[in-house]
């Protein structure tokens, strides 16, 4: 991520040349001449007194104090406010030696006139804030490691009857303000330490106090009211993904988590906890509550973190090493904090507008790489039915919020083409058709700490960014795709139109509408909290690490960054806000309140009024053709390529297995509960979270152990059902006798499956078809087989699916029969031949009369004999038998 360094402490004097100080004196001037002229001997001078600049970048040497911005009063001036300003703060002595003479005061810049200038102006040289108050003294000295806190206030308005310099504030507008310190270090010489700079929303200008000398100074000063700002907020309430991968679902419904960090959050004081608490405290249910402004706040909620609530619930276990996902776990301790966190969000969602973020913040262009449909649908299609579900409520429907706030094409038609029909994007993400690509937020960056991409201290302006509004809603031609067909509505009481002809559906716009939020505010907004990201629509020119801003400060910038649009109406721009905070907030309480409190001022004042999110979205798109501008910085920030082959191939897998398994009534779980939990874990490979911290590494590390325990456990799904291997040499009865198998399933759900034998020339094995294996089980099958040959003979066999998806292990069957095969075959046949030879010949004989050479040697006499022997032992056989009967 590129930083952009805010040059904001004064240099010493005699460092550099043409830097302004802050004494006096044509004495100090002629030495600081002369330092200059030696050059070389200042930095045996004033050896550590060179000032740093704080809140981004490196330090140019040594630093001496660091100043903490405490509290504002007021956070938003107004008519009714006080006609001064006080700012508290506290100053610590960090350096290696003492400072003496600390003094403090406040400076104010031009108001802020352009948009892009509510964060180009806090990277200003302190020259730029030409408006000074007094110095006021803090401490005499403060030594290394000690603390000390101070107030300073000054009037908003010249005409005070005192001395004391003013702000010179006379009309509306958001301006920004410098508190700037300075002391003299050991050593050096008196010089501007640190400063702390933010923004003062005036939305109106109060009176001057009763002793104010100049007349007009005694008046109060409003903000145009005539053209009020439409305004919406959207509320996200999301976390990292936290689930342990590669778990199938079971009927006990137990979860792992790889840490009991969500715990915390959901307790009281946690991140989410808070930003709850802030809607509860602006927003309560009273029936006599104002229902206008909570109507413009809508809730933007993961599925992922509903899913993963809602599992908390029932008791789960967490990982005693997260680095560890087949190590030890220990019992989660946040069953309750889990129910109780839930059943309030229910209570806020029955009551407000609720719309689906995309399930675990995925990245929806490298989803689209994917392009596994049954993956795409479970990403895209299941967020609203979660949501709805756990909530009980009725989601949004049709719009798609992308955590990075800008998409390719790609995702564009994946999300057209999975009936959703809007997209929330920055306003920098689109751009009129033809024009891609040449806005600054399109300038390549390298990365972090890229010197091409960094502004000297003269760059203060974003020059390249237009100014120009976005109209609400775009539409995007070249994003196209087949939609879906809408559900059957009810059918109305009355079908016919006023005029007596039947109601039409309007027909459906098969372009992708984008409805775009204003990249400033939701800068400002991103900014708040202890972790705050740099959202990758910031451009490059305005990048800085914001986390050494004091938390007053930031919440300052965000109020000022909401109020511009409702302080300066533009011609020929829409008058719309909408407000779009980073999906993982870290916005404490106080701050949520004081962000929704703004709006209700805004409101209250007639700067604003509260719309809609859904009415947002249902506008018409602008006539004028727009395309996607793919910024660069979010293709920077996304997920790397390396994983959109693995999670294709495990998305693959997933459908194969669920196509065989079979679906059994009342039986838990389904196929759909057996397998969706190992396509969110690759879905959760593709998840945008802390992807926007600057270094990827943990992203990487949790994506890649994610997908090899995703792989994993397809591996042994698929091991799980196997045919068993017969011991020793199976001997048919017969050459016809059937071939005995066994079949295992070890999955809690049934399957079908088919066997595949390899059967030799020598036997012939009928094939049974398709099979059901029952669920945790096993079953014999008879196979009819046919064998022609008395040898042993290996015959292998393995289980498929009923597509040709090998299962199990293969295993072989070592065969052998009882029968002579093909020689007892040739045997009876010739037998059969002889035979018939010799009973035609003595037919033969006999019909000629001629006696038949086998009977020479045997007289007639004694031939009737043995007849009549033969006749007689059968007479006495069958006596016996009557008797016995």
């Amino acid at each position: 991520m590129t930083q952009t360094f805010r040059h904001r402490a004064a240099i010493p004097l005699g460092v550099v040349a043409g830097r302004r100080v802050d004494l006096s004196g044509r004495l100090f001037r002629i030495i600081a001449a002369v330092l200059i002229t030696l050059g070389s001997v200042t930095t045996l001078l004033v050896p550590a007194a060179h000032a740093q600049p704080t809140g981004t970048g490196t330090t140019s040497g040594p630093k001496f104090l660091k100043l903490s911005l405490d509290s504002v009063t007021p956070t938003a001036v107004t008519t009714t406010s006080d006609s001064t300003l006080t700012v508290s703060g506290s100053i610590m002595n960090i350096g290696d030696r003492m400072v003496k003479d600390v003094t403090v005061r406040v400076q104010r810049a031009a108001v802020v006139s352009a948009p892009r200038d509510l964060r180009a102006t806090l990277q200003q040289d302190q020259v730029n804030y030409e408006v000074n108050g007094d110095f006021e003294d803090v401490v005499p000295r403060l030594d290394k490691g000690e603390r000390t806190k101070f107030t300073v206030t000054i009037p908003l308005r010249p005409g005070e009857s005192t001395t004391k310099r003013s702000l010179n504030i006379s009309e509306p507008g958001v301006y920004p303000l410098l508190l700037n310190v300075n002391g003299k270090p050991d050593y050096g010489n008196q010089a501007r330490l640190d400063d702390a700079r933010f923004l003062l929303p005036v939305l109106g200008v109060p009176p001057a106090s009763k002793g104010a000398d100049a007349p007009d100074a005694s008046q109060a000063v409003t903000a145009p009211t005539d053209a009020p700002v439409a305004t919406t907020m959207l509320w996200p309430l999301a976390d990292r993904p936290r689930v342990v991968a590669g778990i199938p679902g079971s009927a006990e419904g137990k979860v792992e988590l790889t840490d009991d960090e969500l715990a915390a959050s959901l307790a009281k004081g946690g991140r989410l906890d808070q930003l709850l608490g802030a809607l509860e405290t602006v927003f309560d249910t009273t029936p006599t509550r104002d229902r206008a402004l909570a109507a413009a706040v809508c809730l933007a909620v993961d599925p992922d973190l509903l899913v993963t609530v809602q599992a908390m619930t029932k008791g789960y276990r967490v990982l005693a090493s997260p680095s560890d996902p087949e190590g030890a776990t220990r019992p989660g301790t946040g069953a309750a904090q889990a129910q109780t966190w839930l059943d309030r969000l229910r209570a806020l969602a029955g009551t407000m507008c609720t719309v689906a973020l995309p399930f675990a913040q995925v990245d929806l262009d490298a989803l689209a790489a994917v392009n596994d449909p049954d993956l795409s649908a479970r990403a895209m299609n299941a967020p609203a039915e979660i949501v709805n579900s756990i909530l009980v409520t009725k989601s949004v429907r049709g719009v798609s919020l992308p955590d990075s706030g800008s998409i390719d094409n790609g995702a564009g038609i994946l999300l057209r083409s999975h009936g959703f029909g809007t997209a929330v994007l920055a306003d920098s993400a689109v751009t009129p058709e033809g024009t891609a690509g040449t806005s600054e937020a399109a300038v390549p960056t390298t990365g972090r700490g890229d010197s091409k991409n960094q502004p000297t201290s003269n760059q203060t302006t974003v020059s390249q960014t237009s100014d120009v509004a976005d109209p609400d809603v775009v539409r995007l031609p070249a994003v196209t795709a087949p939609v879906p067909p809408p559900a059957a509505p009810t059918p109305p009481a009355n079908p016919a139109a006023p005029n007596g002809n039947p109601t039409a559906a309007p027909a459906v716009d098969p372009a992708l509408h984008v409805a775009s939020f204003d990249i400033w505010s939701a800068t400002a907004l991103a900014a708040l909290g202890s972790n705050p990201p740099t959202p990758s629509f910031t451009p490059a020119k305005v990048r800085y690490e914001v986390s050494n801003d004091s938390r007053v400060a930031r919440l300052q910038d965000a109020l000022g960054a909401i109020s511009w649009s409702a302080l300066n109406p533009q011609p020929n721009q829409p008058r719309s806000l909408l407000l779009v905070p980073p999906q993982q907030w870290s916005a404490s309480k106080d701050e949520g309140t004081s962000l929704l409190r703004q709006i209700e001022l805004l409101v209250r004042s007639n700067l604003a009024t509260p719309r809609p999110f859904q009415d947002l979205v249902q506008q018409p798109p602008d006539p004028q053709p727009y395309e996607l501008d793919y910024l660069p910085q979010a293709a920077a920030d996304a997920v790397p390529d390396r994983f959109i082959a693995p999670v294709a191939e495990q998305g693959r897998r997933i459908s194969e297995l669920m196509r065989a398994l079979v679906e059994v009534p009342d039986a838990d779980p389904t196929p759909g509960q057996f397998l969706d939990p190992l396509r969110d874990d690759l879905i959760r490979v593709l998840s945008l979270s802390d992807r926007r911290t600057g270094d990827a590494t943990a992203a990487d590390t949790f994506a890649q152990r994610r997908t090899d325990q995703t792989t994993k456990a397809l591996d042994n799904i698929y091991h799980s059902v196997t045919v068993l291997p017969p011991g020793g040499v199976y001997t048919l009865a017969s050459e016809q006798s059937p071939l005995l198998l066994v079949a295992r399933n070890n999955l809690p759900v049934s399957i079908r499956i088919k066997f595949r034998i390899e059967a030799p020339h020598e036997a012939k094995i009928t094939d049974l078809g398709e099979q059901q294996l029952p669920p945790k089980g096993t079953r014999s099958f008879q196979i009819p087989t046919e064998v022609s040959d008395s040898r042993n003979l290996v015959i292998p066999i393995s289980l498929t699916t009923p597509d040709g998806i090998p299962l199990g292990n293969a295993t072989s069957v070592s065969v052998r029969s009882n029968a002579y095969g093909q020689t007892l075959a040739i045997i009876t046949a010739c037998a059969g031949v002889l035979l018939f030879l010799l009973a035609g010949r003595r037919l033969w004989r006999r019909f000629r009369g001629q006696p038949d050479p086998a009977d020479e040697g045997f007289d007639p006499s004694t031939r009737r004999r043995v007849n009549r022997y033969r006749r007689a032992k059968n007479r006495v056989i069958q006596q016996e038998q009557q008797e016995a009967q």
